[in-house]
């Protein structure tokens, strides 16, 4: 069964300003929980993302196991939107839109996640059980550490 979860939070800064924090995988760990054992393998050397781009990661999400995960990004609107997709990972489906639109505060940024958790009816009743809520810290958690940073 496919899920999604969908996050939004106004910015004080520029449209420029988001673009380039958010486009950058090298941020990625700065608003992921410590917790997450999360560390980008993939080394950027002028931030700027483009459609066919592979990142890789490893993430430890349940219990310390550590995993690989690989996105690629599979659309970008430069400084509107792009499109995150899981390659290699945890999910059956990854599908992550991030949105950016300015207006009169500065920026309104929205994140809309599409996922579907392999297994069936076994990953079904671990969504219920702890993904959601998991899913839900994570995105908690950024939105409290970008507060902060914007």
């Amino acid at each position: 069964m496919k899920h999604r979860l969908f996050r939004e939070q106004q910015l004080n800064c520029d449209i420029e300003t988001a673009w380039k924090f958010f486009s950058s995988s090298n941020n990625l760990s700065e608003i992921t929980p410590k917790n997450m054992g999360f560390i980008v393998l993939t080394q950027m050397e002028n931030d700027e993302i483009y459609e066919g781009m592979l990142i890789d990661y490893y993430i430890s999400p349940l219990l310390g196991i550590k995993m690989k995960w690989q996105t690629e990004i599979t659309h970008v609107d430069f400084q509107k939107r792009f499109i995150d997709f899981q390659r290699k990972g945890p999910y059956k489906l990854w599908n992550h839109h991030h949105e950016f639109i300015p207006n009169e505060h500065g920026v309104l940024m929205k994140d809309t996640i599409d996922y579907e958790l392999p297994m069936g009816f076994l990953g079904e009743i671990a969504h219920s059980l702890f993904v959601k809520k998991k899913l839900e810290y994570i995105f908690d958690y950024r939105f409290r550490v970008l507060s902060r940073l914007f």
